[in-house]
């Protein structure tokens, strides 16, 4: 029988999972943008099948109808999320492909978390504020020293010569079989 502590850690592994979904959906993104011809076309896409996704687990859980009302009785706040998933798959579809998968999340985590430094500060959003202190300051820094060591080290690489011939990668497989 699992303890009491090892189930409390199932919202940790859930958490790594969508992480790790992340690059994948990143690269996705950017390809089928590729081959629908814009970058927000990719994005659309993602957003389209989010919500194919999540209306059959909804219905699944018979979850009730949701309470508008009391939402827009809400914060202005409550409704930016739609638009910030806008932002963060747009802008995947669109940077991916300059910075790859890996450029782009180190710099969404980086993104996060001077912002959520700064929610935590002020308490912004209904969190509990807890104050910016100096070790918190300098594991941001570490962060973004990260930030450019992962985005130099890929500029660096990109410039050498490779003996390895490349291949044509799907997108343009399938464009040149038409």
């Amino acid at each position: 029988m699992l303890s009491k502590a090892a189930f409390s850690l199932w919202p940790v592994g859930v958490a790594l999972l969508a992480g790790a979904a992340l690059p994948f959906q990143a690269a996705s993104n950017a390809a089928v943008g590729r081959a629908l011809g814009h970058p927000f076309w990719g994005a659309i896409t993602s957003l389209v099948i989010s919500a194919m996704v999540i209306l059959p687990l909804l219905i699944a859980q018979r979850a009730a109808a949701p309470t508008i009302s009391s939402a827009l009785h809400g914060p202005w706040w409550l409704w930016v999320g739609g638009a910030l998933g806008a932002i963060y798959v747009g802008g995947a579809a669109v940077v991916t492909p300059k910075l790859g998968a890996g450029g782009f999340l180190v710099c969404v985590v980086a993104g996060q978390m001077v912002v959520a430094m700064v929610v935590d500060h002020y308490g912004l959003m209904g969190i509990v504020p807890k104050p910016v202190n100096l070790l918190r300051l300098a594991g941001v820094a570490l962060i973004l020293g990260g930030v450019l060591l992962v985005h130099f080290a890929s500029n660096k690489r990109a410039e050498q010569p490779s003996n390895l011939t490349s291949q044509p990668n799907t997108i343009t497989r399938i464009n040149n079989s038409n």
